[in-house]
């Protein structure tokens, strides 16, 4: 099993991110329910999560809130790739806990990635992390039972429920929070 809640810290080059983010990005302040980035508009920044933790929403046509990413304090935080290619966000990224986080701009990283080849494969090969990892919870979310899924989240990261709602865990789980209450109490 991999060592971090998102898979794909395994997989990319964190320190040149890390660095990145802290030497060429400005801290910035996120209070509690504050937008990292709106649905529909381009993501300004990739960011390095100093403290504090986000989580990435859309809605459905109905207007309901579905969680489908959660970002803890060390990890980065970003509409990655589609802010480098100017795309809008499909979702919106919230501060679930007041947020210190390193913000570099994605214009800064588009820059870096036309005037060395280095960090164009870096971004490639990030690009195919997140991507492993987007498509590993959709396809456990085909093939792995709620429990399963419940299970390996909180194995994943022990102290989820103090960081995060349990409406908000239920939502990335895609199950009710009546649900999720009954896998806690039976775990």
């Amino acid at each position: 099993m991999a060592e971090n809640f998102n898979t794909y810290i395994d997989n990319i080059e964190v320190g040149f991110w890390r660095e990145l983010c802290i030497s060429e990005g400005e801290l910035m302040f996120f209070d509690k329910g504050a937008e990292f980035v709106k649905a529909g508009n381009v993501g300004r920044y990739i960011g390095y999560i100093k403290s504090g933790t986000m989580k990435y929403v859309v809605h459905s046509d109905d207007g309901t809130e579905h969680v489908i990413g959660l970002e803890f304090s060390g990890e980065f935080v970003t509409d990655f790739p589609f802010s480098l290619y100017r795309l809008p966000s499909r979702a919106s990224i919230i501060a679930v806990s007041p947020c210190h986080v390193y913000c570099v701009p994605v214009t800064k990283v588009a820059s870096l990635m036309e005037a060395d080849q280095r960090v164009k494969d870096i971004v490639m090969h990030s690009t195919e992390a997140v991507y492993s990892t987007v498509y590993d919870r959709y396809v456990d979310m085909h093939t792995k039972t709620s429990h399963r899924r419940y299970n390996e989240l909180v194995n994943r990261h022990p102290d989820l429920f103090s960081l995060f709602s349990l409406r908000d865990i239920a939502s990335f789980l895609n199950i009710t929070p009546t649900h999720l209450s009954r896998l806690r109490k039976n775990s």
